[in-house]
């Protein structure tokens, strides 16, 4: 079957598929049971806004991962309009400026969701509360569309689709354009990569506001007609037995959540499940091979976001570490900060360390046609992006003589220390090695005098307690942990802050610095030992800030 030009096209295409198609804890619908159910949404939709002069068509989503998600995902693409992924952490008037800035005429949302709209400016908002009665009987006079009767304008492949909201925890979020065509693109070529078809069962599991699960997961399968499963929130303790229930066969991961599922009590039938594969983002090398052996399934570490501007792909020569090589059409480079030119290939020990990040970490820049379709009602944004007729991804890189491509961190956790710069995820990965710890976070504070100090943020194994002197010989034994690497400071956490969509909150770590109501241990001198800091040391630091006319940190 030929690829689809738009995903209305593969929604169409479920019309008379009775297998299961979609399932959640307490439904089952056939693929033409959501095809029928988005049609019916896609008329309602369409009288609800109706096309005006100067009215975008613009749907927000403020729901967990219920079954209404998928059903208003492809209801939108049937009638032509764009939606916007509403982020349930968000509140007052950051969650207003969210709604309003994206332009939604209707938000579709659910009954534990209706406090945070209490008291928000939201004029001309029609809102839909799909866990209610009425909700149920506005849909019953559309219960006979079908896909394709009810549009708000021609559907193509460049009709505007996803409104993503990028997940940065600082500023206002932009919101990344995605057409149906780069979308349905993007699904197909997933199903290619990674062998999708009908059988499959694609596990949902990471919040559908953010582009990872609707681009990487739910795509894909409404491309290969695969099944959908769904689970509300992410849970650690209810993954394998969700994978089980539903046959789950793939599923797709972000940030924290293969640490969380590393740190639940190992079972006899860790192994006992139909996956496959895991595809998703910042696992890092050490956890994703502690994944595949004690789960026996291996994880694909990709690459991308919600702006689209930059593809790698993986290989089957794809080194252990690496996210793969540029895909076809693009010119990949990493770029130094400092000169503007190509960064030098990195360099490995025998044992496969980097020896050389100080000059071959950049920034990954797409110097190609990029797909990056624009931010919506941002062009500063856009114009930070499209520097010089270049993608600027904002993402350090570092690439090996043969071409294959290794992620170190978003510049924004680039660190610079006695004038060395610094990768975060670099000292990360360094730091996971440690046999105690269950999740790393690597963050800049400010040096008294200038520049940064490395403070390190450390959740620990069940049962383990942080021992100085323990930590300081493994960060000695680590041959690629540069002299400008080792922590200062060691913040020992009962667990990571996480964003919504389950990465480091690394803002407020660094906001709260060395004091904060953690153990913090520090080393008064670059060689000397680990040790508490009491508050006579804070306030010696603190003077020593205040000395060199510096903010504490």
């Amino acid at each position: 079957m030929r690829s689809a030009d738009t995903v209305a096209e593969l929604v169409r295409r479920r019309w008379g598929d009775h297998r299961t198609g979609l399932r959640d804890e307490h439904h089952t619908l056939t693929h033409h049971q959501v095809a029928a159910g988005a049609a019916a949404r896609a008329a309602l939709l369409v009288d609800l806004m109706p096309p005006v002069p100067g009215g975008e068509p613009h749907l927000g989503i403020l729901l967990d991962n219920t079954p209404e998600y998928p059903l208003w995902l492809s209801a939108a693409a049937l009638a032509g309009a764009a939606v916007a992924g509403i982020n349930p952490t968000r509140r007052g008037a950051e969650l207003a400026r969210d709604i309003r800035h994206t332009a939604c005429r209707v938000l579709v949302t659910q009954r534990a969701h209706l406090p945070l709209l209490d008291g928000l400016d939201l004029p001309g908002l029609r809102i839909l509360v799909t866990d209610t009665e009425a909700y149920r009987e506005l849909l019953v006079p559309y219960a006979d569309a079908r896909p394709g009767d009810a549009r708000l304008g021609p559907v193509g492949p460049g009709t505007r689709f996803l409104l993503s909201f990028t997940s940065g925890s600082t500023g206002a979020p932009k919101a990344a354009l995605c057409s149906q065509g780069r979308l349905a693109a993007a699904g197909a070529s997933l199903v290619s990569h990674f062998s999708v078809g009908p059988d499959d069962v694609h596990y949902i599991c990471m919040p559908m506001f953010h582009g990872n699960a609707v681009i990487a997961d739910w795509a894909p399968a409404l491309s290969a007609g695969a099944g959908v499963a769904l689970r509300a929130r992410f849970s650690a303790s209810r993954f394998l037995p969700d994978v089980r229930r539903f046959g789950a066969t793939y599923f797709t991961y972000v940030g924290r959540a293969v640490q969380y599922l590393l740190a639940t009590p190992p079972g006899p039938d860790d192994r006992a499940h139909p996956l496959r594969l895991g595809f998703g983002t910042e696992a890092g090398a050490v956890d994703a091979a502690r994944f595949r052996e004690r789960f026996g399934v291996p994880l694909v570490e990709g690459y991308g976001s919600s702006e689209g501007g930059a593809a790698i792909q993986r290989t089957p020569d794809t080194p252990t570490g690496a996210i793969g090589r540029a895909a076809p059409g693009d010119d990949l480079a990493v770029v130094s900060s400092e000169t503007g030119g190509e960064c030098p290939p990195a360099r490995f020990s025998a044992t496969g360390r980097l020896l050389n990040a100080d000059e071959a970490v950049g920034e990954l820049v797409n110097r190609g046609r990029s797909p990056f379709e624009g931010y919506w009602r941002n062009p500063e944004a856009e114009a930070t992006r499209l520097r010089g007729g270049w993608y600027w991804t904002g993402d350090l890189f570092y690439r090996d003589a043969d071409g294959f491509l290794y992620f170190a961190g978003r510049t924004d956790d680039r660190l610079r220390v006695d004038s060395e710069n610094l990768a975060a995820a670099m000292i990360e990965n360094i730091l996971a090695r440690w046999d105690r710890v269950a999740g790393v976070a690597v963050y800049a504070i400010p040096d008294p005098a200038a520049g940064d100090q490395v403070m390190a943020a450390l959740a620990l194994r069940e049962g383990e307690t942080f021992d100085p002197a323990a930590f300081a010989a493994f960060l000695a034994a680590q041959e690629d942990l540069g002299t400008k690497m080792p922590p200062r400071f060691v913040r020992v956490m009962g667990e990571l802050p996480l964003t919504a969509t389950n990465k480091i909150h690394r803002v407020s770590l660094r906001r709260a610095g060395f004091r904060c109501g953690d153990p913090v241990w520090w080393r008064a001198t670059a060689a000397g030992p680990y040790e508490r800091l009491t508050p006579d040391a804070t306030r010696s630091l603190l003077a020593e800030y205040d000395a060199h006319g510096r903010a504490h940190p």
